[in-house]
């Protein structure tokens, strides 16, 4: 991953106008309660170009009319961090793991200095001042406003000569294409989750309620060396399983029935994202199977589909017209519309430091990308939902099922329940 920090960054330089300024921060934990706050997590552009999970630290690159050149701004260590919450990481360290270069790494309290001297025309760091300062601008919904427009405010307020750019527009294309360090952190995610479906199908038929199955999975994934979660689980039996964000997760299992499970597990960041459906009493019925098989078979067909060239809406038209076509076939739909009411959501996303990565999709597939391919039918009437969905990767010719070795062929969970 340090390689690979190195090289984002160098492909990002050569995508940035002469005269840029590039400012990313890693952010911090947002307050929770009186004393409490939120789980912290890395700014994933930030990890991208840094290698760094770390809070409270600022990236500053920057790109003149010739040179470039990187700083890295961390928390200084001092008496009272370190008895109450830690030593922070060292210069030393940082520089180990982000390969940015050790005299340009300084403390947060020297950032203004540094950023004022890369702004002052008489000595400027690289001669020309920059004109445009990219920021993470993420729209993350219409009236919340990006947390990069407070944390610049001082640069905005005091530079109003400098047109803000949103770095995503860079980001967002380079990070759809995996390197092999890249593809081997989602290699290791989706092997933690292959550990907690494991132990799930294990455990089934012994415990009574949707959250035990959840903490089973937990259990598994970081007793194997995950983070944890890659995003909320969704542990989904019965009719349940027919609502796509269903995370309650605390009904009682009933014999019979399906239990649709939706969750990944993290690796140094990587996201896994694998959905199963089983039977809860180790069994699937005639009709389950039915619906099972459709399912499965426009997964398989799907993943098939994939190749270099493809663009999102012929995924995606190729899957629901297999669904409409399957589903015809047992007499569930009649007419084409009627598959709506069966199956109301895309195909797949991209995959990768996010569970919904950054991506552009009107675009057509490219070699490197990863994505997820999960078809589903959702049959409320009778208490039924299936999901079946894997992590593939785009190949020069085809595709790569990345999650292959996760059982779903209705025979091999049949036996690993009952075993």
């Amino acid at each position: 991953m340090i390689q690979h920090a190195a090289q984002a960054r160098e492909k990002l330089f050569a995508r940035l106008n002469p005269a840029s300024a590039v400012v990313l921060y890693s952010g911090k934990a947002p307050h929770r309660t009186l004393d409490q706050y939120y789980l912290y997590t890395a700014q994933r552009n930030f990890f991208y170009l840094t290698n760094l999970s770390e809070p409270a630290m600022i990236l500053l690159m920057l790109k003149g009319e010739k040179d470039t050149k990187t700083f890295l701004f961390i928390e200084e260590n001092t008496d009272l961090i370190i008895k109450w919450e830690g030593a922070r990481m060292t210069k030393e360290e940082a520089h180990e793991r982000s390969q940015i270069p050790l005299e340009n790494i300084r403390y947060v309290q020297d950032f203004d200095k540094v950023f004022n001297q890369a702004m002052n025309y008489a000595r400027s760091i690289l001669g020309t001042p920059p004109k445009e300062l990219h920021l993470d601008l993420y729209h993350a919904s219409f009236d919340v406003q990006p947390k990069a427009i407070n944390q610049a405010k001082t640069i905005i307020d005091n530079y109003p000569e400098l047109t803000i750019k949103n770095i995503n527009e860079h980001l967002a294309y380079l990070r759809m294409f995996k390197t092999e360090d890249e593809l081997n952190e989602l290699r290791k995610a989706i092997k933690h989750t292959a550990v907690g479906l494991n132990t799930i199908l294990k455990n089934i038929q012994e415990r009574e309620y949707e959250y035990q199955l959840f903490a089973d999975f937990v259990h598994a994934i970081t007793f194997d060396g995950s983070e944890g979660c890659a995003f909320d689980t969704i542990a989904a039996s019965g009719k349940n399983a027919t609502v796509l964000h269903y995370i309650k997760n605390t009904d009682t299992l009933k014999k019979g029935e399906l239990i649709l499970f939706d969750l990944g597990a993290l690796h140094n960041n990587y996201a896994s994202d694998i959905s199963r459906t089983y039977p809860i009493n180790g069994t699937f019925t005639k009709r389950q199977k039915e619906l099972y098989s459709i399912v499965l078979t426009v997964n398989k067909e799907a993943i098939e589909f994939v190749k270099p060239g493809v663009t999102w809406k012929e995924l995606n038209d190729f899957a629901k017209q297999r669904l409409i076509e399957e589903t015809k076939k047992i007499g569930l739909i009649k007419e084409d519309e009627d598959i709506q009411n069966y199956y109301y959501h895309s195909i797949g996303h991209f995959l990768g430091l996010d569970v919904h990565d950054v991506g552009l999709y009107d675009l057509p597939l490219q070699e490197g990308m990863v994505l997820t391919i999960e078809p589903g039918l959702y049959v409320a009437e009778e208490g039924i939902g299936i999901r079946i969905e894997d992590d593939i990767l785009v190949t020069k010719n085809g595709s790569l099922n990345l999650s292959a070795d996760i059982p779903k062929e209705i025979e091999e969970i049949e036996k690993i329940i009952k075993r």
